[in-house]
């Protein structure tokens, strides 16, 4: 019998998530193609591994037992390109992150071109994902490391599974159409009144502000409901609404648009997760010091971290 990596991955997602439509999102698979390679393994082992309750799916004994092994093969093959990579000095590797809108064009190409002048043989591939999910990709394995946030205003669950590495603290800026606002800075209250622009409740974003618009005594109108930050300025630009604005996204605010700083401060830091079941690779140290590196020339300095 030989087994899959690929298929024990999506076993042990399996297990976790309880339908293949959860393992197929998580691995950036199609559902079909999760069926199929479930189904093969099965073939493979020559026994039912799982069984369907509606619409979830649960492993058998012979399922479970066979994903604390697949947990022990795919930790120790994690181990092994570890080994590899500091036998070479760790200056050769290929890493998977994921990113989300504004630290692609913010930090990214700076910090990726000075890690190819320095460390060539390092390549970082990218897969560009919503911030809520960036964190759980690097828990399913299917990324080495992700970009997360923090807000001052909303403390956001933390798996102990996952290190974290802070990059950069931003403060967010009233956006407004200009001309619109005499007062620089100006309260978060100030607003109160004003229709806003803004992501929707169960994003990071978009739950970070709602209660920051609380703390200043006030829920905010929104009659604009978008997820981009790019797209929601570009709203503001045309006169829709008022919205926020963190220091990434400052080189690309429409010439319509005035940003003004808060009397108040909204901060959010932003850190890479990683797996902490073992030491942190070689490559990844050298890639979050590029970042790092970035962001201090951006003046985002990472010394006032959230706590």
């Amino acid at each position: 019998m030989e087994l899959s990596l690929r298929r024990l991955r999506m076993l042990r997602e399996l297990h976790r998530r309880g339908t293949v439509t959860g393992v197929a999102a998580s691995l950036h698979y199609s559902p079909s193609a999760v069926s199929q390679q479930l189904a093969q393994l099965e073939r493979e082992v020559g026994a039912s591994l799982f069984e369907r309750l509606g619409r979830r799916i649960r492993l058998t004994e012979l399922g479970v037992l066979l994903t604390e092994h697949a947990d022990e093969i795919l930790g120790a093959v994690e181990r092994a390109e570890m080994a590899l990579e500091r036998a070479q000095d760790g200056v050769v590797s290929r890493l998977k992150a994921g990113v989300w809108a504004s630290v692609a064009s913010g930090l990214l190409p700076m910090a990726l071109t000075r890690l190819a002048q320095e460390h060539p043989g390092i390549e970082v591939r990218t897969t560009e994902l919503a911030p809520e999910d960036t964190a759980n990709a690097v828990l399913d394995g299917a990324l080495d490391f992700s970009f997360v946030i923090e807000y001052s205003d909303y403390a956001i669950p933390w798996d102990p599974a996952l290190a974290r590495e802070v990059i950069a603290v931003e403060r967010l800026h009233a956006a407004v159409a200009a001309g619109t606002c005499p007062e620089s800075p100006v309260s978060l209250a100030a607003f109160a009144e004003q229709p806003w622009v803004l992501a929707g409740p169960t994003s990071h974003f978009g739950r970070a502000i709602r209660l920051a618009c609380r703390r200043h005594g006030f829920e905010p109108r929104i009659v604009h409901q978008v997820e981009e930050q790019a797209t929601a300025l570009a709203m503001v630009n045309g006169g829709l609404g008022v919205t926020l604005a963190s220091d990434l996204v400052l080189n690309t605010v429409p010439e319509g648009v005035e940003v003004i700083p808060l009397t108040e401060p909204v901060l959010r830091t932003v850190s890479i997760a990683h797996r902490s079941a073992h030491p942190t690779r070689r490559p990844l140290e050298l890639v979050i010091d590029a970042v790092r590196a970035a962001a201090a020339e951006r003046g985002l300095a990472a010394g006032s971290a959230l706590p």
